[in-house]
């Protein structure tokens, strides 16, 4: 039957909002219309006066299209922005860029080669990046963030890099900066030093040797084992190493001072030999080497110390011939090799370490190792050979000269850069640091003092980031400050040629480069002749050629962008960091460690992390293995507000699962909410606020229990949002959706709402509180669902209401519901009778599929109910059968809970053909024979009184 030709029509309005969202065709024009209206400025004039929130956007790298992990980071900065907004605070959203480093270089150097000179490579690395910034940029708006897209942070914004330069000159002002020879994280293929987070381990196969460096001071060695006289003349200190690289730079061996250590006497192809082991390895080393001997002298490590033996080469070759002395180490263990260590301090941090305790100075260091991986021409045997293919020719050579005992290759967990996933080292460079554990010069606690307590200061979200992030602060060496590139921020130092020192003036000198750098870019020190700042003393200085770690970039931010660039917009210190859990060594750990040093604290109050993207079986990405989700593709096919309902639902603290399957799901979900909208604003579609609300007290009873719900659920979906908790939210809305309104209240509410009197008090009580419901709930949904959020608002709001907010949701606040006094009675009142209505629609649903009925208004229920249960259903007189969805229900008492029961009959009554209820007086009136009762009252006279629903 036709609506528009009954002769008794129900409410059935209409609604401009569709039930197909259709949203990756229609979510670019909505992007387009926010750009052309400007919404995020009309936001800000909305939250002018309002308290700041402030979340500093940690710079993606401009490099390359966004991936899924962009998608997620962005995704949940946006749904915290949008959240702080919508509780009444001004809460702006400055992007950024970091622009600086090698990626781009690498870029570079492939399309233009190697030989370029520094103006060509800066002037092409920020054409390049300007380049990719836009390609991000783009992605990043289809996704619905809104945020200060035309004025984004880039970290190589002039005045962004001179503020960084004038950083370097504070901290260096303070005493933290100093230059020295160090190892370092080495990269053969950047050609540059590294920071901690661009180093990964991978697995890597290597051969582990045991050497042995043959005894030099007999007589000493007799003595320190309580001997007259070593019973051979041959002997050996035996190390074990997976490093064979490093042998040829050997300088020390190290042992521990409290552990005892054994003279074996063994014989080796014949010939006798006493060997230096730790006694708790005699037993294993000697079956690994094949031989047999005995223990004939012990003692403790720290009588040890100073005994010199040969290098293993020191007879081949007068380059090799140099002692090797004990140090003592508490860092040698017994849980591999021998328990004696060898040393190269050119290469490790706990040789480096050592050697300068014991007094070695930097030029004494042999450091043959070059930044591209080659052993320097002047190395006998292997010069000009790569480390990795020299390890071959240095064991042989070790056989030769009788000093390798065992060679065995072995699968080992190994540095390696995140860029270039190749191995990389520690390898002694002269850099610049900043000291971890120097008094500065104001007298005041040290880098890594501060650090800490800015670590104990920060709340975190998941509280194990507060664990992971003081473990790496406790640890760490000085940071190196210094990297070896071209298209970073320089190191703007005059150095002494002589000295080697700074220039006295050089606090003033980098005001004076900064304010060049903040008119021209870095390109300005390139150019700048020294004579134009030093005068006569430039004779007697160079310009260094060092450029900041990048991670200094981004790590000042908080000084170059919040109180530089961008300070009218933010403010400091930050509310809030959020970043993928590997920050805590990127940086979440440089800015800490600059704002420690610059302004004593962490320049953020609060730190979010968030885990990594896997496919649906907990599978890395990878293109190899085919598994990759493109963002671009799912918000092409799909929408932007399934990816970000995907991001929402998910546990974000643990990794990030992600499949076809899943997303399907997610639209699924996506669909019972906007079903759920759609019903919402087409039954308020001819209600006017400010002439049909019904006043709250005046609602039907379960139109009140619906306000009272809604409230509940939005305090608790705030508390949430409060925490950056989002799946509970996505779970609560979700079940709100499809139980709460779906399930129940909208399933009561539509015979009210389609067959009461069009204005009559039951059916606008029903739309005053739908109208509550909705206006509670698209700011509830808004920062997740943006786009259909905004596509509500459009519909819902009327033209005053849409005009005053600016025609965007998100100028608004959340909604203050109106009071229900006795919401809580309410809400417990209708917990017990949604259970009640539970087990009627079991009953009902048995009938039903034994064919006793069709729908369940074909159903007369009976229910036989004691003591509080009773006294429930009886109180809802003849509203019983409305909350119930059945054409009759009665309830009768019964004395316990043994005797109650539901009894299900089909009804022989006709049917109402309008309201589809069966009822006796179905054609009582004989002008309008085919409909009952109460439609005739509803259609033609006052309207059924109803009380409760």
């Amino acid at each position: 039957m036709s609506e528009a030709k009954s002769k008794y029509p129900v409410n059935m309005t209409e609604t401009p909002f569709p039930m197909r969202g259709d949203l990756a065709k229609r979510e670019p024009k909505w992007v387009k219309e926010w750009q052309e209206k400007k919404i995020y400025q009309r936001i800000r004039k909305a939250s002018k006066g309002r308290p700041k929130f402030i979340l500093h956007d940690g710079p993606p790298y401009a490099n390359g299209d966004i991936h899924i992990g962009h998608a997620v980071n962005k995704i949940l900065k946006d749904i915290i922005i949008k959240t702080r907004q919508l509780d009444g605070f001004d809460a702006p959203y400055v992007p950024g860029w970091d622009c600086h480093g090698m990626p781009i270089e690498i870029q570079i150097e492939k399309q233009y080669g190697k030989s370029l000179p520094t103006a060509d490579v800066l002037e092409k690395s920020r054409a390049y990046a300007t380049e990719q910034v836009e390609r991000q940029k783009k992605d990043f708006i289809r996704l619905g963030v809104l945020g200060e897209w035309d004025n984004p942070y880039l970290t190589m914004n002039f005045k962004t890099e001179a503020d960084e330069i004038r950083a370097l000159g504070a901290i260096l002002e303070k005493g933290y900066v100093y230059r020295g020879l160090k190892p370092v994280n080495w990269c053969f293929d950047c050609g540059s030093a590294l920071a901690e987070a661009e180093v990964e381990y991978q697995d890597k196969r290597d051969p582990a040797i045991d050497v042995g460096f043959p005894f030099a001071e007999h007589d000493k060695i007799a003595k320190a084992f309580g001997l007259g006289k070593l019973p051979t003349d041959k002997g050996y200190a035996v190390i074990w190493t997976t490093t064979p690289w490093t042998i040829p730079a050997n300088q020390a061996l190290n042992v521990h001072p409290e552990f005892t250590y054994a003279l074996v006497q063994t014989v080796r192809n014949g010939e006798p030999l006493m060997l230096l082991l730790a006694q708790d390895l005699v037993e294993a080393c000697l079956l690994r080497y094949g031989l047999e001997g005995q223990v004939i002298a012990t003692a403790k490590g720290d009588v040890l110390s100073l005994l010199k033996f040969k290098h293993p080469f020191a007879n081949a070759d007068k380059g090799f011939d140099r002692y090797s002395p004990i140090y003592l180490g508490d860092y040698v263990t017994l849980d591999t090799g021998t328990g004696i260590v060898h040393s190269s301090p050119a290469y490790g941090v706990d040789d480096f370490t050592s050697c300068k305790a014991h007094g070695m100075k930097d030029d004494e260091i042999i450091n043959p190792v070059m930044g591209d991986g080659v052993y320097a021409s002047w190395l006998p045997f292997f010069g000009g050979m790569t480390i990795w293919e020299a390890s071959k020719p240095i064991c042989a050579k070790l056989e030769e000269v009788g000093s390798l005992f065992k060679l065995v290759m072995f699968d080992h967990s190994y540095m390696h850069c995140w860029r270039h996933k190749t191995p990389i080292i520690y390898r002694a460079t002269s850099q610049w640091f900043a000291r971890m554990d120097v008094t500065p010069k104001d007298g005041g606690p040290t880098l890594r003092e501060t650090a800490l307590a800015g670590v104990e200061a920060t709340a975190f979200y998941p509280d194990w980031g507060k664990a992971r992030l003081h473990g790496m602060i406790v640890n760490r060496p000085d940071w190196t400050l210094s990297r070896q590139r071209q298209w970073g921020v320089p190191m703007a130092f005059f150095i002494h040629k002589e000295s080697g020192d700074l220039h006295p003036r050089t606090s003033e000198l980098l005001e004076e480069v900064a304010k060049r750098v903040e008119h021209s870019g870095i390109e300005a020190w390139l150019t700048l002749n020294p004579k134009e700042l030093l005068g006569a003393d430039a004779e007697m200085y160079v310009k260094n050629k060092d450029t900041l770690d990048v991670w200094f970039d981004s790590g000042v931010t908080h000084r170059t962008v919040l109180r530089g660039s961008h300070a009218q917009e933010l403010s400091y210190p930050a509310d809030l960091y959020l970043e993928g859990s590997d920050q805590h060594r990127g940086w979440f750990h440089s800015s800490l460690l600059t704002g420690a040093m610059l302004d004593g604290r962490a320049p953020y109050n609060a730190l979010l992390t968030h885990g990594f993207v896997v496919d649906g079986d907990g599978k890395k990405m990878s293109k190899s293995k085919g598994n990759v989700i493109a963002p671009q593709k799912v918000f092409d096919t799909l929408g932007a507000d399934i990816l970000r309902l995907w991001v929402a639902s998910t546990d974000y603290s643990g990794e990030l699962s992600i499949s076809d399957e899943i997303l399907k799901r997610v639209t699924e979900a996506y669909r019972r909410i906007r079903n759920t909208l759609r019903f919402l604003l087409a039954n308020t579609s001819d209600f006017d606020l400010a002439k049909d609300a019904v006043p709250i007290a005046d609602l039907l009873e379960i139109d009140r229990y619906a306000i009272a719900s809604i409230a509940a659920l939005q305090a608790d979906v705030l508390q949430h949002y409060k925490v950056f908790e989002f799946h509970p939210v996505v779970s609560r809305l979700q079940m709100y959706c499809s139980e709460d309104l779906g399930g129940f209240y909208l399933d009561i509410l539509k015979d009210r709402l389609y067959t009461a009197g069009v204005s009559s008090h039951a059916r606008r009580s029903a739309q005053t509180a739908i109208w509550h419901i909705t206006q509670a709930l698209l700011p509830l949904m808004a920062p997740i669902l943006s786009f259909t959020a905004e596509e509500a608002w459009a519909v819902f709001a009327n033209k005053n209401a849409f005009t005053a907010s600016d025609e965007t949701i998100f100028t608004q606040t959340y909604y203050a519901l109106p009071e229900v006094k006795d919401a809580a009675a309410l809400l417990g009142k209708y917990a017990a009778l949604r259970e009640l209505r539970a087990e009627v629609t079991k009953q009902l649903e048995e009938v039903r599929i034994a064919g006793g009925i069709g729908s369940s208004l074909q159903a007369e229920v009976v229910i036989k109910a004691s003591g509080d249960k009773f006294a429930l259903l009886n109180g809802l007189g003849d509203d019983l059968k409305f909350v119930l969805i059945t054409s009759q229900a009665s309830v009768a008492q019964v004395a316990s809970a043994s005797e109650e029961s539901i009894v299900v009959t089909p009804s022989a009554e006709l049917k109402c053909e309008r309201c589809w209820h069966y009822r006796a007086d179905v054609g009582s009136h004989a002008e309008h024979s085919g409909i009952c009762g109460r439609c005739v009252s509803n259609l033609f006279g006052g309207g059924e009184a109803r009380r409760f629903a």
